[in-house]
C-alpha cells in the first residue's frame, strides 16, 4: 500500500492541526494503522495507532488528551487530530500500515509497520 500524509504546517503553541494519510494500491480497512513521529537526531516514536475497523486506539502518553486517531475506510483515509499542540510536538509526522487479518489488533512499535509515507512537517511556535 503506498501512504500520503498532509495536512503539516506552523501553528501556535496551543493551536490545532488535522493530518491526513491517504493510501492508495489496497484497500485500507485491511491493515492497522499509526501514527509516528521524528525529530533529527532523535528515533521515530509512536504517536498512536488505530485497529483496522477503527474501534482500538492506543496514544503515546505523551499526546493523550490531545490528539485523536481516526480513520474512513470507505475514503481509504486516516487522520490525526492534535490539539493543544506543544513546541515539543514539533517533528516530521509519518503514518504507517501493517497487514493484519485480526480486527482487534493495534501497533506501537515501528518495527511492526511495513509501509510508510512519506513524511509531514509539523512547527509548533512558542
Amino acid at each position: 500500500v503506498q501512504l500520503q500524509a498532509s495536512g503539516g504546517g506552523l501553528v501556535q503553541a496551543g493551536g490545532s492541526l488535522r493530518l491526513s494519510c491517504a493510501a492508495s494500491g489496497r484497500t485500507l480497512s485491511n491493515y492497522v494503522m499509526g501514527w509516528f513521529r521524528q525529530v533529527p537526531g532523535k528515533e521515530r516514536e509512536f504517536v498512536a495507532t488505530i485497529s483496522r475497523k477503527g474501534v482500538y486506539k492506543d496514544y503515546a502518553d505523551s499526546v493523550k488528551g490531545r490528539f485523536t486517531i481516526s480513520r474512513d475506510n470507505a475514503k481509504n483515509t486516516v487522520y490525526l487530530q492534535m490539539g493543544s499542540l506543544k513546541p515539543e510536538d514539533t517533528a516530521v509526522y509519518y503514518c504507517a500500515a501493517a497487514w493484519r487479518t485480526h480486527s482487534n489488533v493495534v501497533l506501537a512499535a515501528t518495527e511492526s509497520y511495513d509501509s510508510w509515507g512519506q513524511g509531514t512537517l509539523v512547527t509548533v511556535s512558542s
